[in-house]
């Protein structure tokens, strides 16, 4: 029930926002003047044609073409097109991302149960909806622009692993590495998920225990069977004997000393790695092929972009995971910006000081490092006053020299709060691997794009087990009034330049 109700609520904005978007802005706008005449080229059967402005790969228009596909015998049977090319119009390319974000929404209602059991339909239905309104990801529903089918082939990826099903996770794997070259570290990512999940969680993981926690004497064993459900459900999750499924849910936050340490953690997954090093290679041996290819491509193309490769060269642009904290957590403001969340995080630094001040510390520091080395000031971020960054760079980080610097603070802060909340509920390796992977996507893009952030962010919100019913309530308030706000700018604020003819329009 919930997933139909999923469906059903996310539709009734997608189709009316969907029709509204084609009538005002009917022609393609922006990216679109690569991506729709390229996907027309393959309507046709030229797969040979290829835009050299593009940089994603032509796994966007191969789900067009399945898509249109479909369509095709009902519009010949009804006469409302003679060819097959004639299906692919701007406004029938558009509504592809339309089916993808109903059926995204309804695969982070899936992800979201399964992470949580405890959830009931009601809540998991509520946030789902809210995460479907997010404005990045909502605002690109109504372009035919590839992020609704990157993010839905990583959730469909990431919900496979989570099942388990590693060689159906391997090939939606690769299926969104055809959509978005950069989902390859998300796939990666899930396959680590998947190798965490078989060697703390699963049946065979207590043998290796022993062995590095030594013999467990009588007594604790006795203090273990008259203690409470839910700490022996813990222990049972632990040892394997409840389905490996569901997750282990540490009590204690990301700074504390009550959890397990993170070398403890790698330690186990070594060792058990070790005895299960053929079962670990049957489930993940597709994964370990995609990489292979893929390395061969990028070693082929000479870059991981397929064209416009000197305005895509890569640099180590360190300064965007800072941003990408900070856009994160205000996001996600109700959870990260509240006094309960900084006199918690205060707190656990206070109960483990001097070293998590030690932490701190090295963290500001790699903060100005990274704004004052690798902070990126793209040519098309500066020139385009079209993009929302634009003017978040000129107006905001750009605005005094000393203003990139005394951002810092709210950088550093929007991590810990991160690593807080995460560390409340998931592995410290889970979080180290999160966080290197959310890095290796967006270190060497020298572009300041949100639309980068959007797989991420869904990451951190489904990990973070948000389920204060105000928090959501607030974001969703606050992500439907920027969805109002940004949408209205596009469509009925237009404007033109006095170098170029033509109508612009303002996108994130």
């Amino acid at each position: 029930m919930g997933r139909v109700a999923v469906a059903a609520i996310v539709s009734l904005w997608v189709i009316p926002m969907s029709i509204l978007v084609n009538r005002v802005v009917p022609e393609p706008y922006m990216d679109e003047i690569f991506h729709i005449p390229q996907a027309q080229q393959y309507c046709r059967g030229n797969f040979r044609s290829w835009d050299p402005m593009i940089t994603t790969p032509p796994g966007l228009y191969y789900l067009s073409l399945a898509y249109v596909g479909i369509l095709y015998p009902g519009m010949i049977f009804t006469r409302a097109i003679s060819s097959f090319p004639d299906m692919c119009s701007p406004e029938i390319l558009r509504s592809v991302n339309g089916v993808l974000a109903v059926i995204c929404s309804v695969l982070v209602y899936e992800i979201m149960t399964l992470l949580r059991p405890g959830v009931n339909d009601r809540n998991a239905t509520a946030c789902a909806v809210v995460l479907a309104s997010y404005p990045l990801q909502w605002f690109f529903t109504f372009l035919y622009y590839t992020d609704a089918a990157s993010l839905t082939m990583v959730l469909a990826m990431y919900l496979a692993c989570l099942k388990k099903r590693y060689w159906i996770s391997a090939l939606i794997g690769a299926l969104s590495v055809i959509v978005r070259q950069t989902n390859i570290v998300w796939m990666l990512f899930a396959a680590c998920t998947g190798i965490i999940d078989i060697t703390l969680l699963s049946g065979k993981c207590h043998v290796n225990l022993a062995v590095i926690d030594g013999p467990i004497n009588e007594a604790s064993q006795l203090i273990r069977k008259n203690s409470n459900i839910s700490s022996n459900l813990r222990r049972r999750k632990y040892n394997g004997a409840v389905d490996a499924g569901e997750n282990v849910r540490p009590t204690a936050n990301a700074f504390s000393s009550e959890m397990p340490g993170l070398a403890d953690e790698i330690k186990t997954i070594l060792l058990t790695s070790w005895h299960m090093k053929w079962e670990i290679l049957v489930h993940f041996v597709p994964f370990l092929m995609i990489l292979v290819a893929f390395i061969a491509f990028i070693r082929w193309n000479g870059s991981i972009v397929l064209g416009a490769k000197d305005a895509h060269a890569v640099y180590p642009h360190f300064a965007q995971v800072m941003y990408f904290g900070l856009v994160s957590t205000l996001a996600m403001a109700p959870v990260h910006f509240s006094w309960g969340q900084a006199a918690g995080i205060f707190r656990s630094l206070w109960r483990n000081r001097p070293l998590s001040f030690l932490q701190v510390l090295i963290a500001i520091f790699a903060g100005f490092l990274s704004v004052h080395f690798f902070s990126v000031a793209h040519p098309y971020l500066l020139a385009d006053n079209r993009h929302y960054p634009f003017y978040l760079w000129r107006k905001v980080i750009n605005a005094h020299w000393s203003m990139r610097y005394l951002l810092v603070p709210f950088y550093a802060y929007s991590w810990l709060s991160i690593f807080s909340v995460l560390g409340r509920f998931q592995k410290r390796i889970w979080i180290v691997a999160y966080f290197l992977a959310t890095a290796a996507v967006l270190v060497p893009a020298p572009l300041i794009e949100f639309r980068y952030y959007t797989v991420p962010f869904y990451l951190l919100m489904l990990h973070s087990n948000v389920t204060d019913s105000r928090s959501w309530f607030l974001m969703g308030f606050f992500y439907v009034v920027t969805n109002i706000f940004t949408m209205s700018m596009f469509l009925f604020r237009p404007f033109q330049w006095d170098h170029e003819p033509g109508i612009q329009r303002f996108i994130w």
